[in-house]
């Protein structure tokens, strides 16, 4: 009873943007990347799953290539609205202060708080395991904090620090009678 929640690889963006649901491509180190995840992962998947973005497709095509890929939407990472692709440091400084200061609920503007991602992140995770596993899941890592933070009962506004997860990592979770258990590879 295992779901695997794979983090896409590096994507092809300047450090200190904020970016979100943009259709971000990856660096020309992915196939190095792809195959490190590839070794984590077991034979064989019952359902795979991915973000429409194609940092996760691509990911999820090279991982499972003869397999049916099942693209939702509910997969993608948080919706920065008006914010996407800005420079962090180029924002007004008044409205990131007040979205910092309670990001979970303070909306991007345009955009998605982080309850509306946690709200779409676990209901996919709860329709998943409803259908046989184990799953694959190429997906964001707003996504993947957000369904942790679910299992965990983490506070959202403490999952940042709660679970550290690098671009490529595999975050295996395994359903047992008492809850879940996690690990972070």
């Amino acid at each position: 009873m295992e779901i695997y929640l794979i983090r896409h690889t590096t994507p092809a963006v300047a450090k200190g943007t904020c970016y979100g649901q943009t259709d971000l491509d990856v660096t020309d180190r992915f196939e190095e990347e792809a195959l490190r995840i590839r070794e984590q992962l077991p034979a064989a998947f019952e359902h795979i799953y991915s973000s429409p973005l194609q940092r996760c497709r691509k990911l999820a095509s090279f991982l499972f290539p003869d397999r049916d890929i099942q693209q939702d939407a509910d997969l993608k990472e948080i919706h920065c609205g008006d914010w996407e692709m800005q420079l962090w440091d180029a924002l007004p400084q008044a409205e990131l202060q007040q979205w910092m200061n309670d990001f979970v609920q303070v909306p991007f503007p345009g955009g998605e708080n982080y309850l509306d991602l946690y709200a779409r992140s676990v209901a996919r995770l709860e329709a998943m395991l409803l259908r046989p596993l184990p799953a694959a899941v190429v997906t964001h890592g707003g996504v993947i904090r957000s369904m942790l933070s679910y299992i965990t009962q983490t506070p959202l506004d403490q999952s940042f620090a709660a679970f550290e997860l690098p671009y490529g990592c595999v975050v295996r979770i395994e359903k047992k009678e008492a809850g879940y258990e996690y690990q972070i590879k």
